[in-house]
Formats: C-alpha cells, structure tokens, sequence
C-alpha cells in the first residue's frame, strides 16, 4: 500500500513482520525489519528501490495498481543486495527497457546475481537528473557502506536523502516515521545495526559524512532502506553516526564466556563481583555467549571499553563458539578496546594463552596475561578471581 512520505514522494515498501535473520543467519532480526522502496511522481516518475525476492510479484502487482508500470520513466537502484533490489527481475519483465541508474560497481552486482543484461545508465558523485517542477535528484556514491555499489540519493526543492542502507534498522513497523515509534526500541535497533554492520567501515563512513556535510544540503527528511524514515530532528541520527564512528565506548565492561559444566561460569560472576566493588559506577553487563543472542553480544562490545573473555580449555584450545566470536569481534575492526581473559581447566590450561593470542590478533590491547582455574574454584580461588576483577576495574 502507498503511503504519502512528502509531497509527490511515496513509500511503497514491504513489512516484513516475520523476519528472523538477515544476510543469512549473520544478523538476528528480532524486530523484523521493513523493505523501504520509494515512488517519486513529479513530471517524471521514478521507482527508488525495490523489494526482497520473497515478496517480488506482490511488489510489482501493487505498484502496477498504484502507478501502472508503464508510467514509470526510470529506475535507481542505490545497491544491489537482493533486499533492495529482490524484485527487478519481476519488473524489468514487466518493463524490460526501462533505465535502470546506479553505480558502476552496481551494474557488476546486478549482472552477477540475475544475470540480466538491463538498459543500465551509470552514475557518480555528484551527477543529477531532472525530473520537472525544479526538482532533480543527485547521486551520492557511499561505496562500502556497506557494499562497493551503495549510493544514496538526494531530492532538491523536497531536501529529502534516500539513504538506503545507512541510517537504517531492522524494525518492522507499519508507522513508517521516527515520530511515531517508540524512542526506546528505534535506537536500540539503531544502535544494533550500526555496530554489527557498518562498524567495520567507521572510519570510511566518517570521511563520508564529511563529504556529506560539506555539500551544506539541505536535509528535512532521511528516507532509508529499512526501518523508520527520519522525519522528526532527521539530524539526530546523522549525530549519533558522528559519535558512533568515532571509535565510540561508554563506561562499561562485559563479560562474555561460554562453559561445559559452570566452572567458567563462576569465574566470570566472580570478576563481574570484583569489578563492581572496585568501581560501582562502571556498568558490568555478563553474557553467557550460548545463551545469548551474539548480535546483541556484538552491540554491548561496541559499548564497552574492555571486554574480558571466558572459556573452559578443550582439547588444548577453547569453546568454538568463543573462537567464532572473537573471529566476529576482528571483522568489526573495533578500535581502542582492552580485553583480557579468564577459564577453568582440568589438565594443561591452555584456554587463557589461546584466548589472548586471539584477542590480540583481533586488535584488542590485551593488558594482562588472564586468569586461570584448575577444576571447579574453591573459596581460595574464588577470592583470588574477586580481586582479578577488581583489578581490571582499575585498570586504565
């Protein structure tokens, strides 16, 4: 259905109320999430984006009734991840000259997942298409944001930046404006997003938003790829995307372990004792990483200034989920955060050594050489990890 954004723009979009996971099962959508794709119907008419393959032919049948597809002049495709652009195979049948305008690095994308040959028109920074009533739209490149072909576009006279993926969050909703959800829940799926997809790229999107600013537009809506569009104080996010990749870090430390017979467990409620004793005002969040949702572990690690790591020793190395999530944690390419770790063994101890060389190659400043446990802690060595925590705590 058609829902007014401004003026002669339009979402005609998907809710998607039952996503689970996204980009496979990398990232969990607890929320579910929304396809935001967009008519503007000036002089010409233009489709911004379209949908996810699951949803293709409702996609195409609703916008024949709403505009009849015939009418539509032209195509952008900011990014060609099948989210986005799931439904052009389904259109491009329907209207197969049509031109389609993106980057170059998209046509790439697109020819390789449908293999289709479309009426392609490649654009850069900065090139515009006049679409009448002295409105144009302009191209904006944001290549690794958070894929080579991203771009976004902006639409002069209405100052209203079709953001694709930045700027987003998996949330499902059917209010569509920032105004009109809960405050709470949009920023933490703010937050969320930010931190597991485009923390890699902080520093390439500092630079962008640089470039963005600098070009003084105007901007009175941010109408992204998923989620809410910005409407209320737009700017606000823009804001928090300054600060976020600015190697960001809150007065906070979490704790993540993963045990065989709760050992490690209690080692880990231990330092998190200690810790608090030490510095009641630092925040101590504790994760029992099979027992939680790891996108959700990833966004306290962004939060935090040390993460303390805890495994069992197995087979002289460590838990595979804690091996896969310090993998996870490397990929984020965090900057400027302390680790340290900690585990229980029965024979050779090797979790702690393991655990460190990892964290370190990860790019974490490992400052201290961990703490182990052999069998179950006793009261002695449960006293001995309660200043282990206090220790850390204190550590600058």
């Amino acid at each position: 259905m058609k829902k007014l954004i401004k003026n002669n723009i339009s979402w005609v979009g998907k809710v998607d109320w039952e996503l689970e996971t996204i980009h496979g099962e990398e990232y969990s959508t607890k929320k579910g999430s929304t396809y935001n794709a967009y008519l503007v119907q000036e002089e010409k008419t233009v489709l911004i984006d379209t949908v996810q393959t699951l949803f293709a032919e409702e996609f195409v049948d609703n916008l024949d009734k709403e505009v009849g597809l015939d009418n539509i002049d032209f195509i952008i495709a900011n990014h060609g991840e099948v989210d986005h652009s799931g439904a052009l195979p389904a259109l491009m049948k329907r209207i197969p000259g049509k031109p389609i305008y993106c980057t170059a690095n998209a046509v790439k994308s697109l020819k390789g997942q449908y293999h289709q040959d479309w009426n392609f028109q490649v654009v850069k920074t900065g090139d515009k298409i006049d679409i009448g009533n002295g409105k144009s739209l302009i191209f904006i490149e944001m290549p690794m944001l958070h894929w080579p072909d991203s771009m976004a576009t902006y639409m002069t006279e209405d100052n209203v930046l079709f953001s694709n993926d930045a700027f987003g969050q998996h949330f499902a909703t059917e209010k569509i404006f920032n105004d009109l959800v809960d405050h709470c829940e949009l920023s933490n799926e703010a937050l969320k997003y930010y931190s597991n997809i485009l923390t890699p790229f902080s520093a390439i999107l500092r630079k962008k938003l640089n470039e963005i600013i600098s070009f003084n537009l105007p901007i009175d809506i941010i109408a992204t790829s998923h989620g809410v569009v910005w409407r209320d104080n737009p700017m606000q996010i823009v804001e928090k995307y300054i600060q976020w990749s600015n190697d960001y870090m809150e007065n906070q430390i979490t704790i993540v372990y993963d045990t065989m017979w709760n050992c490690t467990r209690t080692m880990a409620e231990r330092i998190a004792e200690g810790i608090e004793l030490a510095d009641p005002e630092v925040v101590v969040k504790v994760y029992n990483l099979s027992k939680n949702d790891i996108n959700d572990v990833i966004m306290e690690v962004f939060k935090s200034k040390m993460v303390v790591l805890g495994s069992p020793t197995v087979v002289s190395g460590i838990i595979h989920g804690i091996a896969g999530f310090i993998q996870m944690m490397k990929e984020m390419k965090f900057k400027g955060k302390k680790a340290t770790s900690f585990g229980c063994y029965g024979w050779s101890g090797e979790s702690v050594k393991v655990m460190n060389e990892l964290l370190t190659d990860a790019g974490f400043d490992v400052f201290d050489e961990g703490i182990r446990s052999q069998w179950n802690p006793d009261e002695d060595a449960e006293a001995a990890i309660v200043e282990f925590g206090k220790k850390i705590a204190l550590t600058d």
